[in-house]
């Protein structure tokens, strides 16, 4: 089968390529959570948990939080106000699992991001208005008052933060997967990925940091990589299942959610999506409005609770999990 350069589609900064949701008993990966050496580059091995379900249906029966009275009371002297009165409008783009995505009647949104949607909602007292839209347009929808807030898989970027403010929730990852008998325990560092066949996104941030490696190693008298792009996921887990690729480097949400429905692949080592820099993934809302430290209230009462953990979780994503949900946290560096 050739192997031929692939257009990635940009989700939250970072390249993704979008999953079908299909399979329901999956084994969730486990996660080491937010850490200072997984942040930094260390690897995340992981080994299978309990199988768990996803549902994938229209009734979610999702985590829910208790009202957050402090957190009332912070947007409530902020003066913001609600697009809706009684309602928080969370935007959402429902197109790549577990992220967010369309449940089983194509109707109802589901995912990651909405149920972190509903923990900020009941923390707040407010009812969940959840509208779907294409990622490109949540800016101008935010920016307009058409949304409250976006929990959507955004990045944080000091760009971003000139028109938003941000409360941070999760780690925005990449993640080396490997077919589940593989030898390769772990990929941590250049020397890691020496010789290897790596599959990996054309022109994504990803692909930099494996070049980058790649150079050093050569400089080092070590092998070069071996760079596999393909025009699909199938493709590539082919390549990968039948021993022409090593290992599969990309966005880990999305790998993380593959290998819990399917098993086939395994997780070996997870750097931050903004390497060398550190990027935030985080819930979005118009600049000065006065709602952004009632959400990160919320997510960090949601954090100590157990009920974000849970969400995670739910979805596979724990090795993606923060301590803390900072407010406005250190962006990507302005190109």
């Amino acid at each position: 089968m050739a192997i031929k350069k692939k257009t990635a589609v940009i989700i939250g900064g970072i390249a993704a390529v979008a999953l079908v949701a299909g399979g329901i008993t999956a084994a969730v990966l486990a996660g080491t959570g937010n850490s200072s050496a997984q942040a930094a580059g260390a690897a995340s091995p992981s080994a299978s948990a309990a199988p768990v379900t996803f549902n994938l249906g229209p009734k979610q029966d999702r985590i829910r939080l208790d009202k957050v009275p402090e957190a009332i009371a912070a947007i409530k002297k902020s003066g913001f106000t609600p697009i809706e009165a009684g309602k928080l409008t969370v935007v959402v783009s429902p197109y790549v699992a577990p992220l967010g995505l369309f449940a089983t009647d194509d109707t109802t949104l589901i995912g990651n991001e909405t149920d972190i949607a509903q923990l900020i909602a009941d923390g707040l007292g407010l009812e969940l208005n959840l509208q779907p839209a294409a990622w490109a347009d949540w800016p101008l929808g935010i920016q307009s008052g058409k949304y409250d807030l976006i929990t959507s898989n955004v990045t944080v970027t000091e760009a971003r933060k000139d028109l938003y403010d941000f409360a941070s929730y999760r780690e925005d990852l990449l993640g080396f997967y490997v077919k589940s008998d593989s030898k390769i325990s772990s990929i941590k560092e250049a020397k890691d990925v020496a010789g290897l066949k790596v599959i990996v996104g054309s022109g994504t941030n990803q692909e930099k940091i494996l070049q980058g490696w790649d150079k050093e190693n050569i400089a080092k008298g070590l092998a070069p990589v071996e760079y596999q792009y393909f025009d699909d996921t199938a493709a590539a887990n082919l390549a990968l299942q039948s021993g022409r690729a090593d290992a599969n480097f990309g966005p880990n949400a999305t790998s993380a959610y593959a290998a819990a429905q399917n098993g086939e692949t395994r997780l070996v080592g997870t750097f931050n999506g903004g390497y060398p820099a550190h990027a935030n993934i985080a819930a979005g809302t118009k600049k000065g409005n006065g709602l952004i430290e009632g959400v990160s209230i919320v997510l960090n009462k949601a954090i100590t609770g157990g009920q974000y953990g849970d969400v995670l979780a739910r979805w596979g994503l724990t090795s993606e999990g923060v301590t803390e949900s900072l407010v406005n946290p250190a962006g990507l560096p302005r190109e």
